[in-house]
């Protein structure tokens, strides 16, 4: 299973799988397909720690970094002005205290003294400062060999960067429109993300979107299909609609190199594909996963509707520390798209991706016995 971006970037199966864990990256990495790390969450000392193992172990193949680079956001380009300490000084009382009283509605204890003050990953919080340090560490890693943007049109100056050391650019659109506008500013790999997909998503399903945006950009530039999908099949309707290959990240949630919160992975595995919301309460833009408390409290209209991107990010993070220490188990929400009704059990991803190939090509072959001659 070869397309022209599996000999572009030296892997056997074209496969992307996206995870802020790093067994994950170096698991799926090893078995022919293409990790990719969310770095997100990392500060760069951390993200340097966490490239260095995925090197360690990955058998020498490539992989690649996403990087948060949102187009908008509160603080953005303001320096000191975007610290985490100003940026929680603009989040309302009215915001706080709405939070506080689902906190007691769910029994939830504030958090022990000596955590309180530390400060939380929140998207779009500290982009100004940690992206050009992710840049420059990821560039540095032979092993990497794509850099992906997930909320816009990355930096001119990243994809200049990524392309004079020889790294493929990668990005996530929702919209044949937002596609266009990558292509034009230099971006390599478009990811075609349907609504289905978790995380940040537009509104166009993937069955749609996918045939407009390639038809859009045309033959010579990589189109890959994100959004439901987790199956051979799944991946086979992908190529057939002009993918070059698979995007992927809810299904590598219930694998077992993940490290997935306990109680977190058993809401996943007893969601059904109705269970999953699009919301903007998780990071204050529009983002699919799992239909909690939360996301019902903040997508009620009685309720003070969500903050902008990052602060809606922080206000999340800080209830999340409390309700995930104590397992407040109908708060614990996760970004994970409508495929999650297929992820029903545990395995390795080494079986998860060897069943994935087996079924593309009886898949591919069923199709193929279809054709009269």
């Amino acid at each position: 299973m070869r397309t022209p971006i599996c000999e572009q970037l030296g892997i056997d199966i074209p496969l992307f799988a996206f995870s802020h864990c790093r067994d994950v990256v170096a698991a799926v990495t090893r078995a022919g397909g293409f990790g990719v790390l969310g770095a997100l969450a990392f500060s760069p000392e951390r993200l340097e720690i966490e490239l260095d193992w995925i090197d360690a172990h990955c058998d020498g193949k490539p992989y690649g970094v996403d990087i948060v680079m949102p187009a908008t956001y509160v603080g953005k380009g303001e320096g000191d002005l975007a610290s985490f300490s100003n940026l929680h000084d603009m989040i309302p009382q009215s915001h706080t205290d709405f939070v506080e009283e689902l906190m007691r509605k769910y029994d939830v204890p504030p958090l022990p003294t000596e955590l309180e003050g530390e400060q939380v990953p929140a998207a779009g919080l500290n982009v100004d400062a940690f992206a050009p340090g992710h840049v420059e560490l990821s560039i540095a890693h032979p092993n990497v060999k794509m850099l992906v943007n997930a909320l816009g049109p990355p930096p001119p100056d990243v994809i200049a960067k990524a392309h004079e050391a020889g790294l493929l650019v990668g990005a996530l659109v929702g919209a044949r429109q937002h596609a266009e506008r990558q292509v034009a500013l230099g971006v390599d790999v478009i990811i075609a993300q349907g609504t289905e997909a978790g995380v940040h998503c537009g509104e166009v399903s993937t069955m749609v979107l996918i045939p407009e945006v390639v038809d859009a950009v045309g033959p010579d530039v990589c189109v890959l299909a994100a959004g439901g999908i987790a199956t051979g099949r799944q991946m086979t309707a992908a190529l057939a609609l002009g993918a070059q290959g698979a995007w992927t990240g809810s299904m590598w949630l219930t694998v077992a190199e993940a490290d997935t919160n306990p109680v977190i992975l058993e809401n996943l595995l007893a969601a059904n594909s109705r269970d999953t919301v699009r919301s903007r309460s998780y990071t204050g833009k529009p983002a699919r996963q799992l239909r909690s408390a939360w996301t019902e409290a903040f997508d009620d209209p009685n309720g003070p509707g969500t903050l902008p991107m990052p602060l809606q990010g922080i206000l999340h993070n800080e209830a999340s520390r409390r309700f995930s220490r104590v397992g407040a188990k109908p708060l614990m929400g996760f970004p994970v798209g409508q495929i999650v009704g297929r992820l029903n059990e545990v395995r390795s991803t080494k079986d998860v991706m060897f069943e994935m190939v087996e079924e593309w090509i009886a898949t591919t072959e069923r199709l193929n016995g279809l054709i009269s001659e």
